[in-house]
């Protein structure tokens, strides 16, 4: 929120209580990223702390998800990623699908995991 100037009223939706929460923690039990997944199968608020990056720490969060989300009667993994996070969604199976959109101010596209 604070690190992409997001604004709080963009941010807050109200869909946190349907929501499946997850929290990845460091050594000591602190928290050091986290994601939401919808019932509709949208995951998003995926974020690693910036002295937690680079470590494997938001390919193991996204892991566990799509696992946690595949033993599940969900339906299909998607999510909306900004540009830059393309890459790293797509080295983890997901995979583009319609336009490029701004959501808060920020470009970002729809992936789809895919098929397994």
């Amino acid at each position: 929120m604070l690190e992409q100037k997001v604004p709080v009223e963009e941010e807050i939706d109200g869909l946190d209580p349907e929501a499946y929460h997850f929290i990845a923690r460091d050594k000591q039990g602190r928290p050091a990223g986290t994601a939401r997944l919808l019932p509709s199968g949208q995951l998003g608020r995926m974020a690693v702390l910036k002295p937690y990056r680079g470590q494997g720490l938001g390919s193991a969060l996204l892991q566990f998800v799509v696992s946690w989300h595949r033993q599940r009667s969900l339906p299909q993994l998607f999510l909306h990623a900004q540009l830059q996070a393309i890459p790293f969604y797509r080295r983890l199976g997901f995979s583009e699908q319609g336009p490029e959109f701004l959501d808060a101010g920020i470009a970002h596209r729809e992936m789809v995991m895919g098929s397994d």
